[in-house]
């Protein structure tokens, strides 16, 4: 069986279809420079096209840092923990990270893990308090919450049940 052929792009269709895509929804540098190798572009126009695309602000790396936060806590309820290992491996800097991480509130945070640990609590099949606990807790660190919030606010929703 053989390869398709690899279609090749000019520097100039590259460009605009990059300027598309970074305009669909926020990207960072990684993700351009990926798209870029995919379509062919290489060494001294791979690096003019990012810098194009920053210079023309399609490609913002504080911006997509931002509004990943943003998204993966309102729409996924990921914890901070989650949210960091991820931009980690999209490489993007610690400075961002703490500036992405701005975006969410303490307070809203906290609500979020409280409701999704009761809507949990109700799905647990075992009436021993222990396992639902320890259940509760493995949840919400997989989900990326921190461990001493977690315990607390497994406290709260024991407490919340109880009366």
């Amino acid at each position: 069986m053989r390869e398709p052929k690899k279609k090749y792009h000019t520097r100039e269709q590259a460009l605009q279809k990059l300027q598309r895509y970074c305009v669909y929804q926020d990207r960072c540098h990684a993700e351009v420079r990926t798209k870029l190798l995919s379509l062919g572009i290489y060494g001294d126009d791979l690096e003019e096209i990012i810098v194009e695309l920053i210079g023309e602000n399609y490609l913002n790396e504080e911006r997509f840092a931002r509004s990943y936060a943003r998204g993966k806590f309102r729409f996924k309820c990921w914890g901070r923990i989650r949210i960091t290992q991820e931009l980690k491996s999209r490489r993007i800097s610690d400075y961002l990270i703490r500036k992405a991480l701005e975006e969410i509130d303490e307070t809203e945070y906290r609500q979020a893990l409280y409701d999704l640990l009761e809507k949990k609590l109700a799905l647990i099949g075992t009436d021993n308090d222990f396992e639902k606990k320890q259940k509760l807790a493995g949840y919400a660190q997989r989900r990326g919450f921190e461990g001493a919030l977690i315990w607390e606010t497994v406290g709260e929703v024991f407490d919340a049940e109880q009366h």
